[in-house]
């Protein structure tokens, strides 16, 4: 489909102090940390922001207890700390979560040894905050297969429930920073002279045109397809920077008697697996295989989603839950470091920075490893990194504190009475776009099309697809239901929903009827590419609905 979009002005010939490559939320969180500190910074980004590894993750902000197996007491110690600030800085889309750990009576994991390392493990992450849970160990036992002893011990980490948020907010601020972002814009190739890298070559896929940028410093946010960029650009490095690992998730609906608590237990091989309440539905995964072909055609295969079912039930034999009831399944790339020879549960969740003046190409950083807890964090050791010297930038408004239902309420009935909308659709707005709902609530105060539900199962309304259009950098419409307002990723979507939604946000836009169609064809394509439906044994090409 040829894009179509607000013109955007040209970039020829321009320079930057810094291009960031990539936007998922390693990127965008670099561009942001370095517009924040005075440079001049644009993110380029070849599909849409947040549209690869990150939409695709197990959604926890955690700092890793099985890091500890490993004795990265200090990976888990900085992770904690990311932990703490997000939720303190972002309470609408990070929330804390009770989990239950389970394990049957073969773990090799042995009950003292787990209660040291959970004990370890809040004492680095600081007093509890959740609320929820109660009663879940109950649930969970009567779940649980009786022909076993199982062990069930808890904790707390926390959930983003939608990163595709986090990256959206990041990035307007990345933009009101003074940032130029441009998504659907690939680079193809880093123009290195002399031994520097001194700027990019990249394709506008909205004009279609290719412009020739110039910077101080290119960083390489690529994730999984960091070593690609490399070898398009003839960048030469001793070895593979990226040892590409598929994670595949399932999400079931939620059953009968489940615990309201995330579950953290061991799958049919004993490896560690989450099951995570999740959109109202449950998200289960995830799996480690290694992976080398294109990052952007990544899929769950058969033998992956079996590994998940089967793991399943395995934990909740009575519950009867086969492969007909998958919602949906999902893979992505971890763009973990590149180790000969190890296992992927072997390799270091930690990220580091490869700088290229050894291979021919001085002034290139590429960013190896991460994860959604720590992007923050790694923006900083970034900005530092090319010497963007920190300035005091502004913080995230919380919009709620430690007692959050009496200010959350004051704040849905404000928006509610400001856009003339229902409490329940205004709870939906702050719900993601937190202090920012005012932006959204002006829109809807423009009439009747703007207060329109995108579908009729959802609370969620047209005015944050214009939004998203016109300030979060959304061009398609499969940007705003999939990531600006992913109402798609919910348990009712279906082709209805779809078009209900096209032609309500193409009335607002005023889209023609051929534009219309076009976005929709679009949309369900990636949306099926996305979300796969597995049918007897084969992943079909279809959605849930």
């Amino acid at each position: 489909m040829q894009l179509t979009a607000p013109l955007r002005r040209p970039l020829e010939g321009e320079h930057f102090h810094v291009i960031v490559i990539g936007g998922g939320i390693n990127g965008v969180a670099i561009a942001r940390e370095c517009a924040r500190r005075g440079r001049r910074t644009l993110l380029v980004e070849q599909h849409d922001f947040a549209a690869g590894t990150t939409s695709r993750s197990t959604r926890i902000i955690h700092g890793g207890l099985r890091y500890l197996e490993h004795g990265e007491i200090g990976l888990v110690r900085s992770s904690l700390r990311e932990r703490q600030r997000l939720l303190r800085e972002r309470p609408h889309l990070v929330h804390p979560v009770r989990f239950l750990l389970a394990l049957d009576e073969n773990s090799r994991r042995k009950a003292l040894t787990v209660r040291t390392g959970l004990w370890l493990y809040r004492m680095l992450g600081g007093p509890a905050r959740s609320r929820n849970g109660h009663g879940d160990e109950y649930k969970l036992h009567r779940l649980l297969d009786s022909g076993r002893r199982w062990s069930v011990f808890d904790f707390e980490d926390a959930q983003c429930e939608f990163p595709e948020r986090l990256v959206a907010e990041w990035l307007v601020e990345a933009v009101e920073a003074g940032a130029e972002a441009r998504n659907h814009a690939q680079v193809l190739a880093v123009n290195v002279f002399s031994g520097r890298a001194k700027g990019v070559l990249l394709r506008d896929q909205i004009s279609g045109k290719d412009e020739r940028v110039e910077a101080n410093w290119i960083i390489n946010a690529t994730g999984p397809w960091a070593d690609r960029l490399c070898q398009r650009s003839r960048i030469k490095t001793s070895q593979a920077m990226i040892g590409g690992v598929r994670g595949s998730h399932i999400v079931l609906p939620r059953f009968t008697g489940a615990p309201n608590a995330a579950i953290y237990t061991e799958a049919i091989d004993g490896r560690p697996i989450f099951m995570v309440p999740w959109n109202d539905q449950v998200l289960v995964g995830t799996t480690e295989v290694g992976h080398t072909g294109d990052p952007a055609k990544v899929e769950p295969s058969a033998e992956e989603i079996q590994y998940l079912v089967r793991s399943v039930q395995h934990l909740f034999p009575t519950a009867g839950i086969s492969r007909s009831d998958i919602s949906f399944a999902f893979a992505g790339v971890r763009p973990l470091p590149f180790s000969s020879g190890s296992k992927p549960s072997e390799v270091s969740r930690r990220h580091y920075l490869h700088d290229h003046k050894d291979d021919g190409a001085a002034q290139m950083i590429s960013v190896i490893g991460g994860k959604l807890t720590t992007a923050a964090s790694l923006a900083r050791e970034c900005a530092d990194r090319i010497g963007a010297r920190s300035q005091s930038s502004p913080s995230a408004v919380a919009l709620v504190d430690e007692d959050p239902d009496p200010i959350l309420n004051r704040y849905v009935l404000d928006i509610a009475q400001t856009a003339s909308i229902s409490e329940s659709t205004a709870r939906a707005l702050l719900e993601w776009h937190g202090s920012r709902t005012q932006h959204v609530a002006a829109l809807a105060a423009g009439g009747a099309v703007m207060k329109a539900p995108l579908c009729r199962h959802s609370e969620h309304i047209v005015a944050e697809a214009v939004y998203a259009i016109s300030r979060e950098c959304a061009v398609t419409l499969a940007d705003v239901l999939l990531r600006r307002v992913p109402v798609a990723l919910g348990a009712c979507w279906s082709e209805t929903c779809s078009r209900d939604a096209a032609a309500r946000i193409g009335a607002a836009l005023k889209w023609s009827n051929e534009e219309t169609a076009e976005q929709l064809e679009h949309f369900e394509c990636e949306r099926v590419a996305f979300l796969r439906k597995p049918t007897a044994g084969v992943l079909l090409e279809a959605a849930a609905d």
